[in-house]
């Protein structure tokens, strides 16, 4: 006989529940919570300045900017997962006093490298399966660089920006990102010399 231990899934009220008195955020995956990993401080730096961009260019309008601490409900047909993502843009917020959104508009994730995997991967197909999604963006944090998908009237579209006086233009919402301001006062480390050997 196995001693295998047999897993059983969350419900999504338990997970919520959960989340409400959780030292940090975790997750959700069809009945699988998950901890989220720490960034640099890059990292932090990057979504605050996305952030700021979109709330000083939204100010007075009825869309809303959320940071890291706002978890989304995505359902399919046959699983519920929430995810925290970096930032975020609502136009139909959920009522105030829930703990998650359901229409995102706008979602921006910073990449790592103990995330690339999972945000190119997993989410990246979640986030662009979501019926009011119209723009995904991808930030790197070890160089300037973002690609974006843009949802067209034939489904999205992919476009890439590194340059730092690029502008992103994202007509759902209509604000414009310029790429430099997004990586104000980050410092890139230099990339290494393969020739250079460890010693």
């Amino acid at each position: 006989m196995s001693t295998a231990e047999r897993w059983q899934p969350v419900s999504v009220d338990d997970y919520l529940r959960g989340e409400l008195v959780a030292s940090s955020r975790n997750e959700y995956v069809a009945g699988r919570v998950y901890a989220m990993t720490g960034g640099t401080n890059a990292h932090g730096l990057i979504a605050l300045n996305v952030a700021a961009s979109f709330h000083r260019q939204l100010r007075g309008r009825p869309c809303r900017v959320y940071g890291s601490d706002t978890k989304f409900r995505l359902r399919f047909s046959s699983q519920i997962r929430f995810y925290y993502p970096d930032v975020s843009v609502v136009c139909e917020p959920n009522r105030q006093e829930d703990t998650w959104q359901d229409h995102p508009v706008v979602i921006v994730e910073v990449l790592s490298r103990s995330t690339r995997r999972l945000d190119e991967g997993e989410r990246m197909d979640a986030w662009l399966a979501a019926p009011t999604l119209a723009t995904l963006v991808l930030l790197e944090q070890d160089r300037m660089d973002a690609r974006i998908w843009q949802r067209g009237p034939d489904g999205f579209e992919a476009f890439q920006f590194s340059k730092a006086a690029d502008r992103i233009e994202l007509p759902a919402i209509d604000v414009t990102l310029v790429l430099g301001e997004l990586y104000e006062k980050v410092e890139f480390s230099p990339e290494p010399d393969p020739e250079a050997g460890f010693f």
